[in-house]
């Protein structure tokens, strides 16, 4: 009998340990949230802090983590602690290897003269980062801000769609080479209107560069729009039943 009543002590503890654990998420789920996307979005910012300052196993294992996310393809990317932000192809293929092979490209991840290259490209950093600053945008609307309709969460991820799928396009002819590396096309739409520099290329500023960062930006802030007040609500349903049934066990809450 005191071995039946030892393990169903067991088990009741454990069972209020795991019923504690879930209410203490269900509270504070959005704060932790915050920490690991924190975390998630700024490790890629700290790979070239690591490789400035010398500590350069650190920064390529985070190169490494990154790299299966990401292409890190250099002329797409942001550089710290050099004299540009971004540099284009040429100066990268000058740089390193005179190459048009993604996978070798991808490779490069700076140097002292260049500075060191963000652990991925300017889409993700926008993406992601639009996912972060949306979270920390819900922090004060969580009471009351719906989840947007699918069709207009549509509408906000259909830019990045559109953008990347025409990159992936172009790029089957080559780097460098394709219909989105010149944009010619855009240039005669607008009557040559805007620089040289803004259509060709990468370069930050840039045609490019710019629908990266834009359609990114919208993509991250519709996920976040979709998905986190019915989370906040389901959530928040799921703190009252717990806090209901420690009452009822005469346990705090």
């Amino acid at each position: 009998m005191s071995t039946i009543t030892t393990a169903s002590a067991r088990e009741r503890s454990f069972a209020v340990l795991v019923n504690r654990a879930l209410l203490g998420f269900s509270r504070h789920w959005l704060l932790i949230i915050t920490v690991l996307l924190g975390i998630f979005v700024g490790l890629p910012w700290l790979a070239p802090v690591f490789m400035k300052i010398g500590w350069t196993g650190a920064g390529k294992v985070i190169y490494l983590i990154y790299s299966t996310q990401c292409h890190q393809l250099p002329q797409r990317s942001f550089f710290l602690f050099g004299p540009q932000a971004m540099y284009s192809l040429s100066e990268v293929q000058a740089a390193w290897q005179n190459t048009t092979n993604p996978f070798i490209l991808r490779q490069f991840v700076g140097s002292a003269a260049m500075g060191w290259k963000v652990a991925w490209s300017d889409r993700m950093v926008s993406m992601y980062g639009g996912v972060f600053l949306g979270t920390l945008i819900f922090w004060p609307l969580r009471k009351r801000l719906r989840s947007v309709p699918l069709w207009a969460f549509v509408l906000l991820i259909l830019p990045m769609a559109v953008d990347g799928g025409m990159h992936v396009i172009s790029d089957i002819a080559g780097l460098g080479d394709g219909f989105r590396d010149s944009n010619a096309w855009l240039a005669a739409l607008t009557g040559n209107v805007f620089p040289a520099a803004f259509y060709a290329g990468d370069a930050l500023g840039s045609f490019n560069s710019w629908m990266r960062l834009i359609t990114g930006l919208l993509f991250g802030l519709a996920i976040v729009w979709l998905a986190y007040p019915p989370l906040e609500e389901m959530l928040a349903d799921t703190a009252r039943e717990i806090e209901a049934k420690l009452r009822r066990a005469r346990l705090t809450v």
